[in-house]
């Protein structure tokens, strides 16, 4: 079995070994028709467009991305050629709650905002969405659900609509896939009559797809002050992302909320273990992440431990040192661990 990998897939090199007889690594932007056109199976992220253009006349049958989005895959094309897809759902939604986490910890330390007095609106309550209401809830806040796919399927008892937290919220933070088309689409969900509607200047946030917001409304609104301020992690036109908005907002990062080595261990152990579930292949591999530098984290106040542990404001400023090294920052993403890797201990 011939696989192709991309490059930045952590944890993954001594596992695949024990799966497959050949395996070529490529940066996700260099697979081409050729390259693939005799592969059994292509490992890739975000970057790798798997459409027609790629896959036609390949031997490919399966593919896997190592992340929760699946935008950058065919899925209609993949379903007429009889290949199998699989993603890795939640793989890294506790690393996004640690991302909102650390965030909404730095908006009440540096914008002295009482968090247990705020609202926040949660758009999209999947794996992820989860993760940040629990973590919301934590701090104080009162949280309100917005989620039309689980609204249909479970009733709206604990869903509100996007109007509802319009109106109601202090902090809006997306959540949702990209769906360009169709009943559930959030292709710039988040645009100039959304922004309109806003109530309470609240502070938006993004980790969810780039395109979920509409960039040009976005600084409109930050400009007008339908918005107190923003937090973005994920970008229009990523790698070549608006500089004018990256020098605006509190926070923005390089596409990275979701980048701790747990989330990236659970992402290759699933895609392996698709892999193997779809060729019918027993294979014995271990896949985890090392241990932090520095596991006891010595801090006076919660607000400090969870700070050492992870804070964004590191990745804001490498990214607005240097924004045309998006793709570096991103792809060579320094080890990260989440909380359940740390010992706290209080002098």
């Amino acid at each position: 079995m011939k696989v192709i990998v991309d490059n930045k897939i952590p944890f993954i090199k001594e596992a695949i070994r024990k799966i497959a007889d050949e395996v070529i690594y490529v940066p996700g932007k260099d697979f081409t028709p050729a390259l693939v056109k005799d592969a059994d199976a292509l490992i890739i992220r975000t970057r790798t467009q798997c459409n027609r253009e790629l896959l036609q006349g390949s031997r490919v049958q399966f593919i896997a991305t190592a992340t929760i989005g699946f935008d950058h895959i065919d899925t209609e094309y993949c379903h007429e050629a009889g290949i199998t897809w699989t993603n890795a759902p939640g793989c890294n939604s506790a690393s996004v709650a640690q991302y909102l986490q650390s965030t909404l910890l730095l908006i009440n330390l540096l914008k002295g905002k009482n968090l247990s007095e705020m609202t926040i609106g949660i758009v999209g309550v999947g794996n992820v969405g989860i993760k940040v209401a629990k973590v919301a809830r934590e701090l104080g806040m009162r949280v309100l659900l917005n989620d039309l796919p689980r609204e249909e399927k479970e009733g709206s008892t604990n869903f509100c609509s996007l109007q509802f937290l319009a109106e109601e919220c202090d902090v809006i933070t997306f959540h949702v896939p990209l769906y360009k088309e169709g009943k559930y689409k959030t292709f710039h969900l988040a645009d100039e009559a959304f922004f309109c509607s806003l109530k309470r200047s609240p502070i938006i946030i993004n980790t969810s797809r780039g395109e979920v917001i509409e960039t040009a409304a976005l600084l409109k609104a930050l400009e007008n002050g339908l918005i107190s301020d923003a937090v973005i992690d994920v970008w229009e036109n990523e790698p070549d992302i608006n500089l004018s908005l990256l020098y605006k907002v509190f926070i923005g990062t390089p596409h990275i909320a979701g980048y701790s080595a747990d989330g990236k261990a659970n992402a290759t152990r699933m895609s392996l273990d698709s892999l193997c579930r779809h060729f019918g292949i027993q294979a014995d591999y271990h896949i985890a992440p090392p241990e932090p530098e520095n596991p006891i984290i010595i801090a006076s106040t919660p607000t400090e431990a969870y700070l050492k542990m992870y804070d964004p404001r590191k990745d804001c400023e490498a990214l607005r040192a240097h924004p045309e090294l998006f793709e570096k920052l991103r792809g060579d993403y320094p080890l990260r661990r989440e909380k359940t890797a740390f010992s706290v201990i209080t002098p």
